[in-house]
């Protein structure tokens, strides 16, 4: 109702990409803030679930004027539509002690590296991408993101045997045992009559639960990396997805181990833009082909260490997992065939 409400007859959002992890000057909010008074109706909404700063509330007029302002002082514009969107990535090491891999340079690597498919949708639908530093996921990936990046490790979680007998002198062995010791979903964890702590880290599924409650003696092991999963999200055409393990794990150190990553997103984003439907998530489209024949087509080899029990997981249907790995074994086996043929 423009002629009644004449301010809200022009109402559009911008979105902005923050800086990653969430770091900001004070200098450079009142910067912000002072251009979108100027520009728009000075409401700002931090963070959507994709992590754009929300610009909410500006004229036709304005947008482009805004934009200019903003991108001078260092900011660019988000993802919106069927295109890449914007990234989100936790706190990290800069304040964070779990962490596992470098978040922020992670995510900037791979965002920088997208900005066109951010700033010109052409995919079929969006495409998120979300950086954990550990499988505490503080920013929601697992569930939330098309392509999550956990961080994790591979040797044994360090144990500082001192500070373990320290804290259970503070608070008592029952409690050590009622509130650390059971809730261990796969009692991978035992406690010594010395009041020393034993793990079978084989066992460990590193859900974090005795590391957040005791972070003086215990922390992430020393072989750190990250984890990736793909298909996360909320509800469309199909329920809720949990990402899959598709990449157990991989070291995120060297310049190289960074390309590396890179160039396995652009082939994930390239099988999606190739084989999704319209107005379909990665999730979707693995439900609707088959993991095997995702896998397959990102030139990735099956590994026992991207499910673990998969007969009892309740977030995805098994109906016909059998058939497709038959299917997958026929085609392997076709393929064999005929490279020897060739040879």
């Amino acid at each position: 109702m423009p002629d009644k409400f004449p301010e809200s007859s022009e109402f559009h959002t911008l979105r902005i990409i923050p800086p990653a992890g969430l770091h900001y000057s004070t200098d450079l909010l009142r910067k912000m803030c002072d251009i979108w008074e100027k520009h728009g109706s000075g409401l700002i909404a931090l963070h959507g679930q994709s992590g754009d700063i929300m610009l909410q509330g500006c004229s036709s007029e304005n947008v482009q004027k805004a934009f200019d302002e903003l991108n001078e002082i260092g900011f660019d514009l988000g993802g919106a539509g069927p295109a890449l969107r914007t990234s989100m990535n936790c706190v990290g090491h800069a304040r964070c002690e779990q962490s596992c891999y470098d978040e922020v340079r992670t995510h900037r690597t791979v965002i920088n590296g997208f900005l066109d498919e951010m700033h010109r949708p052409a995919l079929p639908y969006k495409f998120k991408f979300k950086f954990s530093g550990c499988p505490n996921d503080c920013v929601n990936a697992i569930h939330r993101a098309d392509f999550a990046v956990i961080g994790t490790w591979r040797d044994d979680i360090q144990v500082d045997q001192q500070e373990v007998q320290n804290y259970v002198a503070k608070v008592g062995r029952k409690y050590m045992i009622d509130v650390v010791i059971t809730h261990c979903p796969t009692r991978a964890l035992s406690l010594n009559d010395d009041d020393t702590l034993e793990i079978d880290n084989k066992s460990c599924v590193r859900c974090m639960h005795c590391i957040n409650v005791m972070t003086k003696a215990l922390s992430p092991g020393k072989d750190r990396g990250a984890m990736v999963l793909i298909g996360g999200k909320r509800s469309l055409k199909v329920g809720d997805f949990l990402g899959s393990v598709i990449v157990p794990f991989m070291k995120l150190e060297t310049d190289e181990d960074f390309e590396k990553l890179k160039d396995f997103c652009e082939t994930v984003i390239d099988f999606f833009a190739e084989n999704a439907l319209e107005h379909e998530r990665i999730g979707e489209t693995i439900d609707r082909i088959g993991l095997a024949n995702f896998l397959e087509g990102i030139g990735v080899e099956v590994d026992p260490n991207m499910v673990n029990h998969p007969r009892t997981s309740s977030y995805a249907r098994m109906d016909d997992w059998d058939q497709e790995v038959e299917k997958w074994r026929a085609r392997k086996a076709e393929a064999a065939s005929a490279s020897e043929a060739a040879e």
